[in-house]
């Protein structure tokens, strides 16, 4: 009979190492999109503004969402309160790759054991009057980690849908394989 195993995962590598890892994706997928437009002579501004379907979200929130969901999930966790994205401006193709390219850098300064540290802690989501009580644990794993994901999707299928010769590889970015 195999003997069972038992796995712990600390807050800091449940979300900064995840973070990083769906932030360099997302910024290696926006470089092979604004690569393919340029070559085929697609206008980035249209892409900003691409929708999937009429009530969704234009390209520009997605990738707004994937930095909210990330960066902003992080100084949510440390302030114990987060809120939808506002306050990012109207950006173009090249404000987006600058804001993930931003994300990265802020994401890789927070410290292991800081981010340990709010193990346990409260936060808050706010949506106008509605408040959502969250442990930093649950918070992460059933609302950041899956709206960062479900944004960071929507990202790629945008460019996918243009034509932009993307695979799974480049949606899951550099894997941390080893033993």
């Amino acid at each position: 009979m195999k003997r069972a195993t038992t796995m712990s995962i600390s807050l800091y590598d449940a979300t900064v190492t995840n973070y990083l890892q769906i932030l360099n994706s997302t910024a290696a997928v926006l470089d092979k999109g604004k690569s393919f437009c340029e070559e085929k002579n697609i206008d980035l501004s249209a892409i900003v503004e691409t929708r999937l379907i009429e009530d969704m979200n234009p390209f520009q929130f997605q990738v707004i969402s994937v930095v909210h969901h990330s960066l902003g999930a992080l100084k949510g966790l440390e302030a114990g309160e987060f809120a939808p994205p506002a306050g990012y401006g109207d950006l173009d193709y090249a404000g987006l790759q600058g804001l993930v390219s931003q994300a990265i850098s802020q994401v890789g300064l927070f410290e292991t054991e800081t981010v340990n540290g709010w193990a346990g802690k409260t936060l808050t989501f706010k949506l106008g009057s509605h408040e959502i009580p969250f442990t930093a644990e649950n918070y992460v794993l059933s609302f950041s980690l899956p709206n960062l994901n479900f944004h960071a999707t929507t990202t790629y299928d945008v460019l996918r849908m243009k034509g932009v010769p993307l695979g799974k590889r480049d949606y899951l970015g550099a894997m941390r394989t080893g033993i």
